[in-house]
C-alpha cells in the first residue's frame, strides 16, 4: 500500500504525537508499505532546520516538510495544501491518515480526499475527550461548522489509541466507523546501556534521594497542580525524596508551576531539567525511582509505557486513557484527580519495596504484550486493508 500520514508538526517539543507517528510509520514501512509523512517545519516560535518540500528518508519513511505560515496556531501552510491537492488528484496514495482535529492540515487533507475519492482516517489525538472538547468551545464550534464535522462524518474510520478514548468520544460522533490501535515502543531503543548515576552526577541535588519523576509537557492538562500539592505532603514526611520535572515548556506554564512550588516552600527539593531526549532521556529514566502522571486528560500517555519498560513503578490518574490496562495487569497505581489520593499512592510505593517490584514486573509484562510497534503496525496494516476492501 501507498500510505500518507499528515500531521501539523514533528518537532520533539510537541511530545507524544510527534514521537508516536514516527514509530507508527516505521512499523508500516517494515511491512513493505510505501509510507510518507507530510508536515510543517514548525518548532515553537521558530522552525526546524530542514529542507522544504524535499523527500527526506528516515528509517524507511519519506518525510516532506512544508513552511509554517501565519496564523501559526492553526499549523497553516499553503505549500502543504498545494502539494496535497496535486498528489491526491493524481491518486499517489491509496489511503490517508490524518492526525488531530481543528487544524489546517486536517481541513485540506480531508477536503481533497473527499474531492478525489481517496479513503481517509482521522486520529483525534484525544481532542474528543470532554475535558478538552468543551475547552474553547465557541471557537471550536465555528471550526466544526466550517469543516471539522464534515471531516469526521465522511471519514472511513476514526483511529483511537485506547478503548477509553473511544468511549469518551462517543457523544460527539455521528457514526461508529472506528478502530482501536494503541501506540507502541521499539523495546530495543530502551535497552541502550546507560551508566547508572549519570543523571544524578549532572544534578547533584538528587544524590542519595529517591527521584519522583514527572516526564511530560508542562501543560495545564497534566495535573501538575495535583502533583505539587501531593509531593509537598510526601516531602513533609520523607527527607529522602526529590521531584524531577522533565519536559518542554511550550506555553510558559512552568512559571505557574514554580509559583506553586515556592508557595509550598519546597523549591530546593524540585529540579526542572527542560526537555531531555536520546541518552539523556534514558539516563533520567534509569536513575529515577517512581514515575507520576496525574493528568486531567491524556489520550494515551506514551511516557507511561516508556517508564514501565525502563523499570519504574508508575502512578497515573484515571484520566490517562490506558488506566484500564494498568488495572487489569496490576501494573501501577491509578488514582482520581485528587492530590490526597495521589500522595497516598506515592507513599505506598515508597514504603513497600516488594510491592513496588511487583508492579514494575507487571508493567514490563504489559508493555511487552500490548505495546510493541511490531504488533501495532500489523494491526494498523490490517485495518487499512479492511477499509480499502470495503
Amino acid at each position: 500500500m501507498k500510505i500518507l500520514h499528515v500531521i501539523a508538526n514533528l518537532a520533539a517539543r510537541y511530545g507524544g504525537p510527534a514521537q508516536a507517528i514516527m514509530g507508527m510509520t516505521k512499523s508500516l514501512a517494515e511491512m513493505g508499505n510505501e509510507v510518507t509523512i507530510y508536515t510543517t517545519n514548525q518548532d515553537g516560535e521558530g522552525v526546524l532546520d530542514v529542507p522544504l518540500d524535499v523527500p527526506i528518508i528516515k528509517e524507511g519513511v519519506e518525510i516532506r516538510y512544508f513552511p509554517i505560515q501565519n496564523p501559526r496556531v492553526f499549523g497553516t501552510s499553503l505549500p502543504l495544501a498545494r502539494r496535497l491537492r496535486s498528489e491526491l488528484k493524481q491518486h499517489k496514495y491509496d489511503i490517508v491518515h490524518i492526525h488531530s482535529l481543528y487544524l489546517f492540515h486536517g481541513a485540506v487533507a480531508a477536503h481533497y480526499c473527499r474531492k478525489y475519492e481517496i479513503p481517509y482516517i482521522v486520529r483525534p489525538h484525544g481532542t474528543l475527550d470532554p475535558f478538552l472538547y468543551h475547552r474553547n468551545r465557541k471557537k471550536k464550534a465555528v471550526v466544526e461548522l466550517l469543516f471539522e464535522n464534515k471531516n469526521l462524518d465522511y471519514a472511513s474510520a476514526l483511529h483511537y489509541t485506547t478503548e477509553e478514548e473511544k468511549v469518551l468520544a462517543r457523544p460527539f460522533i455521528t457514526h461508529d466507523r472506528s478502530f482501536v490501535v494503541p501506540n507502541g515502543l521499539y523495546l530495543d531503543d530502551y535497552q541502550d546501556k546507560v551508566v547508572a548515576g549519570s543523571f544524578r552526577m549532572k544534578f547533584p541535588e538528587t544524590e542519595n534521594k529517591k527521584i519522583i519523576l514527572f516526564f511530560s509537557r508542562l501543560n495545564f492538562k497534566k495535573g501538575l497542580d495535583l502533583l505539587i500539592d501531593a509531593y509537598a505532603t510526601v516531602a513533609s514526611m520523607k527527607d529522602d525524596v526529590h521531584l524531577v520535572i522533565t519536559g518542554p515548556d511550550n506555553e510558559g506554564y512552568g512559571e505557574t508551576v514554580k509559583g506553586w512550588i515556592q508557595e509550598k516552600g519546597i523549591g530546593d527539593r524540585v529540579t526542572f531539567t527542560g526537555m531531555l531526549t536520546g541518552q539523556e532521556k534514558l539516563q533520567v529514566l534509569k536513575d529515577s525511582d517512581m514515575f507520576v502522571l496525574p493528568s486531567y486528560s491524556e489520550n494515551f500517555g506514551i511516557s507511561v509505557i516508556e517508564a514501565m519498560i525502563c523499570g519504574l513503578p508508575v502512578v497515573i490518574s484515571n484520566k490517562v486513557n490506558i488506566f484500564r490496562e494498568l488495572i487489569e495487569y496490576e501494573a501501577g497505581e491509578v488514582v482520581n484527580c485528587d492530590s490526597t489520593e495521589l500522595a497516598i499512592s506515592m507513599m505506598r510505593i515508597l514504603d513497600n519495596p516488594d510491592y513496588s517490584e511487583q508492579i514494575i514486573e507487571n508493567g514490563k509484562r504489559l508493555v511487552e504484550s500490548q505495546f510493541q510497534w511490531s504488533k501495532v503496525g500489523e494491526s494498523l496494516n490490517n485495518n487499512y486493508k479492511a477499509i480499502l476492501n470495503m
